[in-house]
Parts: structure tokens; C-alpha cells; sequence
């Protein structure tokens, strides 16, 4: 019997991300990459860092900061959330947030806290790749949310068989990896459907923060709030994250849910990591209340910039019968090939013969279709770089 044999059958369903392989390819010299959703780490607020860490090692911190703490995370990185998400109009209280190593470990715990095998899971085709590989590991099953104001509960009950539909995931601003925004119509049919359905809705709000244009749009949470009245009664999760907005590095995210959602993370936590580092929580919390409302504006404007970079770039250096969306925020532009194109052998002639790497779409879709998609990310090169990138891909494209 081999060391293989030995593995749950869930292993089975566990790939390697492509976007983490595609990374590597930023260390070789000469490569233009849109491939990873990567902050600018110029832009990082560095030197808030520096004094933050400086300070959580001082005498009268550095116990804490280097001690064990409680599963729930630093109080007063939990406080300032409360008056952060009551400005995206999200009333909560302290015993509704959990800080997690990461949004990427709060869908983790989700997928594990919602999901028996053979359970539905509805998501975007495509949706973001992190979701899927985090969802995966429970056994479930994926179908395609659909919220055009034509309701598909009963189709959807249909479909799930033995299981049950348990939730909605989606990320409603600027998604990764289409860059689309779901409007306040569709949030809101949204919610009748988790009602219908009676399951969850997981709302990914990892790039809220980030828009560059356009009128901002209640979070669907906050929508849930004004119907529902208490953040008891709803049954949404809301995920956040500071990696694309201050350090990605420091794997800080947090969830927003009812009391009894929380309450279950956190035993989720206490059996996983004890904690997320606290001296990173006291870090992210000095530089949070220092300086949030001023770097944000200023990512907006740099990545805006360079979203509209690559958008003249594609307008210039594209071929005929290719399509791409028009984000008003994030970090993401989603190309549609023609027909017959595919992806993936696309990359691989582009590394080969201009350098240029960014993601293939196919590994979006639950059921690997899409095979003729790509991701482009625009947050990590300069407008120069986007165009010289853009036209190499163009070229590539007509050869």
C-alpha cells in the first residue's frame, strides 16, 4: 500500500491553484505579467508598518503582541471594523466579527461550517478560483447562480437531489476574475432567492473598497440590514479582507455574520490555528486608523489609471471578435477569444515568443468550460507596461 492510499477520498478534488503556479513565473527576467491579482507593493504603506511593529514591540505591547490571544482577534482591530463596515452601511457589533488569516481562510471555514458531500454550493460561471478550491475540499456539488429576476429555486431543489442548496457565493463588486459589478437589482433578487431557498448567501467583498468610478452600491448585507432590521435575522456572511487594500503579506481578513455563525467559526479557529498573529492584527489596526482614509483614494487613483490603460490598449492592439468587460473597479479585465481559441495554449505561445503571461480563463468554471477566456490583471505593472504588454498580446493573437 502506498503512502496515496492512505488519503481521504476528498484529496481527490484538490488541485493545484494555477494562479499560485503563474506566480512563479514573476521571479524570471523579462516577463510581463497580468497573471497574479496582485497589490502594487510600492504602494504598500511601508512605513506605517515600520512604526506599527516598532510600536507593538515596545515595552508595554510586546507581551501581547507576542503571547497567545483569543480566537476571535484583537479587540480594538474588531472596533474599528465596526465603524468601518457602519460607514459601507453594515450595523454590527464586536460579537459579530471574526478576524481570519485571510478572506481566503474564512471561505475555508465556510465551505466546512455549510457543506456535506454531495450539497450545492451556487456560484458564478466562472467565479473566483480560491472559492472553488476552498469549497472543493467538502465534496460538494456546483451549479450556476443565476439572478436575472427570474427565480430558479424550485429548479435549483430539483437539482440538488439527496443534498440541499446551502448557499450563494458571489463577490458583488468588481469580481475576480470577470471584474463585473452585480447592480442593486440583481442584489436584491439575490436575497429573495436565499429566501426562497432558505440557504446562505457568502458575499466576497475583497475588492469593495476599490472603485474607480460609477455610484457605489450597498453591500448585500447592508441590503439584508434595512429589510431585516438586525444583523440576527439575516443570512448573510460577509467576507473581507485588507490584502488589496494595505498588506497582503499579513493575511488579515475578517467575517461579518450573525452571532451564531461567529460562534461556530470561532470553534472552526480554535481547532485550526488557535489564532490569526496578533502582532500583524496590532499592525493592521495602528495603520487602519493612521492612514485607511487617505491610501485608499490614492490606490483608486493609481489603479484606476491603469485600468484605463489597458482598456485604450485592448481598444488599440486587439484583433477582431475579441471582447473584454469594462470594470468600474478591482483589479481585473475578463477577455473572451474567439471562438476556437484557447487560453491556455495562448499562454503558452505568449511566454514563449513575447514574454507576457496572465491567467486562462477554464480554471474559472466549476466545469471547465471557457477553455477560449482569459483573466488580464492591470494592479501590478505601470501604464507603460500595460501597453507594451497589451500590443505583445495582440500580436500574438494575430499570428
Amino acid at each position: 500500500m502506498s503512502t496515496k492510499d492512505l488519503f481521504a477520498t476528498r484529496t481527490s478534488r484538490m488541485k493545484a491553484s494555477e494562479i499560485r503556479e503563474l506566480l512563479k513565473l514573476l521571479d524570471q527576467p523579462g516577463i510581463i505579467s497580468f497573471a497574479g491579482g496582485i497589490p502594487d507593493p510600492a504602494l504598500f504603506p511601508a512605513e506605517g508598518f515600520s512604526a506599527a511593529f516598532q510600536s507593538a514591540l515596545g515595552p508595554e505591547s510586546q507581551a501581547q503582541a507576542l503571547q497567545y490571544s483569543v480566537s476571535e482577534g484583537y479587540a480594538p482591530l474588531r472596533e474599528w471594523l465596526v465603524d468601518h463596515m457602519r460607514e459601507i452601511g453594515i450595523e454590527c457589533g464586536l460579537d459579530n466579527i471574526l478576524i481570519t488569516s485571510g478572506s481566503q481562510q474564512a471561505l475555508d471555514y465556510l465551505g466546512k461550517l455549510y457543506l456535506s458531500p454531495g450539497d450545492t454550493a451556487l456560484v458564478g460561471w466562472p467565479t473566483y478560483l480560491g472559492a472553488l478550491a476552498a469549497f472543493n475540499a467538502y465534496e460538494p456539488r456546483f451549479d450556476r447562480l443565476s439572478i436575472n429576476g427570474n427565480s430558479r429555486a424550485a429548479e435549483y431543489n430539483a437539482a440538488a437531489g439527496e443534498g440541499a442548496v446551502k448557499f450563494a457565493y458571489l463577490s458583488p463588486d468588481f469580481a475576480n476574475p470577470t471584474g463585473e459589478t452585480v447592480d442593486l437589482r440583481g442584489r436584491e433578487a439575490l436575497l429573495d432567492l436565499a429566501d426562497e431557498l432558505n440557504c446562505a448567501v457568502i458575499e466576497d467583498g475583497a475588492y469593495q473598497a476599490l472603485r474607480y468610478d460609477g455610484e457605489a452600491i450597498p453591500p448585500v448585507l447592508a441590503l439584508e440590514l434595512a429589510r431585516k432590521g438586525a444583523i440576527e435575522s439575516c443570512r448573510t456572511v460577509y467576507c473581507g479582507s485588507f490584502s488589496k487594500t494595505l498588506s497582503p503579506g499579513l493575511r488579515v481578513g475578517w467575517v461579518v455574520a450573525a452571532k451564531p455563525v461567529i460562534s461556530q467559526l470561532v470553534l472552526m479557529k480554535q481547532a485550526a490555528d488557535l489564532h490569526s498573529a496578533t502582532i500583524n492584527q496590532m499592525a493592521i489596526d495602528q495603520v487602519a486608523r493612521a492612514s485607511f482614509d487617505t491610501h485608499i483614494p490614492m490606490l483608486r487613483r493609481v489603479y484606476g489609471a491603469r485600468r484605463d490603460a489597458m482598456l485604450d490598449a485592448l481598444a488599440t492592439y486587439m484583433p477582431d471578435g475579441v471582447e473584454w468587460t469594462k470594470p468600474e473597479g478591482g483589479m481585473f479585465i475578463w477577455v473572451t477569444l474567439p471562438k476556437g481559441t484557447d487560453g491556455a495554449d495562448l499562454l503558452a505561445r505568449a511566454l514563449d515568443s513575447v514574454k507576457v503571461a496572465f491567467v486562462p480563463g477554464q480554471a474559472f468554471f466549476p466545469d471547465g468550460s471557457g477553455a477560449n477566456t482569459i483573466r488580464l490583471s492591470f494592479s501590478n505593472s505601470d501604464e507603460a507596461t500595460i501597453r507594451e504588454g497589451i500590443r505583445r498580446l495582440g500580436d500574438v493573437l494575430r499570428a
